[in-house]
């Protein structure tokens, strides 16, 4: 799959006004982003890029702020290179998981090591929401626990979650490139007893899950949390990252109106992850 790397450069710089256009492209179809010192860079698949919704939206902002941006076409079999030059970094979470790439040379040892092919699927452990996932993830029991992990990316939360002794994974996600990664990255790091498919919530039916992890977007999981809640074993525990501390609220009532008990949430420069349990009988 062939993405469009669109670089905005803001003028006069503000942190905020960063995350809020972040936040915004991400419901046009926009994937990943990579913040610089004067803005970002932002990932979107060509089929998805619509020129006129960024434009619009930096419209909104134009009477106090200017914008410079780019665009740059960046061919599939060109993205490895593309990361391993400029962001992919062997990266350690809590002392304890290494994640890293196969050409990575020089890295520290860690009680847990994940081998990470990059591509343009979400998920190196290099943005805020992932590594707050792998954070919490690292802190639970999971040993004989079946997971779920939605919009898995490259399969790193599921990776993490076999290698402290889960029994089985269903990773889901509805990118084809992320279901292919996921599987490749599976193998590459010896992993068994992880399933990947392609598609969303509404595969889910067959199974009932110790643990959900779903770190996607804000829209994606309103929609999607009566189905987490339907599927999360009595007692069991949701995950959820891909959303701002301004979203928090929302998420917290919609949890609430399902039947999910909220556990709090952790945050790194405005992301958050957020943890529910289902109450038993």
């Amino acid at each position: 799959m062939d993405y469009f790397k669109i670089e905005i450069e803001i003028t006069p710089f503000e942190e905020w006004l960063r995350d809020v256009l972040m936040a915004q492209l991400a419901e046009t179809g926009f994937e990943s982003f990579t913040e610089t010192t004067t803005g970002m860079e932002a990932f979107i698949p060509i089929a998805a890029f619509h020129e006129a919704d960024v434009f619009d939206l930096l419209k909104t902002f134009e009477e106090n702020y200017s914008f410079r941006v780019s665009k740059e076409l960046i061919k599939s079999q060109n993205w490895n290179e593309v990361w391993e030059k400029n962001y992919f970094k062997p990266l350690v979470i809590a002392g304890e998981c290494l994640v890293r790439a196969p050409f990575h040379q020089n890295y520290p040892k860690c009680k847990y090591e994940i081998i990470i092919e990059p591509n343009m699927a979400f998920g190196t452990g290099n943005h805020e929401t992932t590594s707050l996932m792998l954070e919490a993830i690292l802190k639970e029991e999971l040993t004989g626990k079946k997971i779920l992990d939605m919009g898995c990316g490259t399969g790193i939360l599921g990776i993490l979650a076999s290698m402290k002794g889960a029994a089985k994974i269903t990773a889901i996600d509805i990118d084809e490139w992320s279901v292919k990664g996921t599987y490749e990255n599976a193998e590459r790091n010896h992993i068994k007893n992880l399933k990947v498919l392609q598609g969303d919530a509404r595969l889910l039916g067959q199974e009932n899950y110790d643990f959900i992890f779903a770190n996607i977007h804000k829209n994606v999981l309103m929609n999607d949390l009566p189905a987490y809640s339907k599927y999360l074993n009595q007692n069991g525990k949701l995950f959820i990252s891909g959303f701002y501390t301004e979203d928090i609220p929302d998420l917290e009532a919609k949890a609430k109106e399902v039947g999910l008990k909220d556990d709090g949430f952790i945050t790194k420069n405005n992301w958050v992850a957020g943890f529910y349990t289902k109450a038993g009988d």
